[in-house]
């Protein structure tokens, strides 16, 4: 009988402890907390008389997103929608009309395309708090490979990648002619904070 009762307990034992370890090592998402979190898109200015246009300042919250320091990974998700334009060098008026055409058809075409994603791929350590982070950019209904320069600590990161308009399927936007237009490369920056 007592022979009976312990090899019981070891069965149970050798099911249970396997199936705990397991729970204890899965990996942990934190989540981005999206009042702190923060993405900037720098566009900047081309063409004959491009002394003459603006520079383009846009900046939009980190709506949702997740880092898992376990299996490396990093999810992010921008609504597109509330991506606003921030120049301080022109007027009101032009700068509604500067958003105006970010958000519609000839740009983001964000009421087609709301979302912005990032989905990592591999994070690869690069030295002490830093990181070359390579993923898949999801944009205007186009996803391409994206490679992000990460540094940070404690839960507050900042990185910087270098994007191209035309890759995502966005024509950059020009006036005057053509004499003065965007370039096709933008630089992205964020902020993430975890909770």
């Amino acid at each position: 009988m007592i022979t009976r009762n312990l090899r019981y307990w070891i069965g149970l034992a050798a099911i249970a402890l396997p199936l705990g370890m397991r729970a204890a090592d899965a990996p942990r998402s934190t989540e981005i907390d999206s009042q702190k979190s923060v993405m900037t898109v720098r566009v900047f200015k081309s063409g004959l008389l491009s002394a003459f246009g603006h520079e383009h300042e846009i900046s939009a919250p980190i709506q949702r997103g997740t880092l898992n320091e376990t299996d490396r990974s990093v999810e992010l998700v921008v609504d597109a929608r509330q991506m606003r334009v921030m120049d301080k060098d022109v007027s009101e008026k032009d700068r509604a009309e500067i958003q105006e055409t970010m958000l519609g058809p000839k740009v983001l075409d964000s009421s087609q395309y709301p979302e912005i994603h990032f989905h990592s791929t591999t994070v690869e350590g690069t030295g002490e708090g830093r990181w070359t982070v390579r993923g898949d950019l999801t944009l205007h209904g186009q996803t391409r490979p994206v490679k992000v320069e990460v540094q940070g600590q404690s839960g507050h990161y900042q990185g910087t990648a270098e994007l191209k308009q035309k890759d995502f399927g966005i024509e950059p936007v020009g006036g005057g002619g053509g004499t003065v237009k965007t370039k096709n490369e933008l630089r992205v920056e964020f902020e993430v904070v975890t909770k």
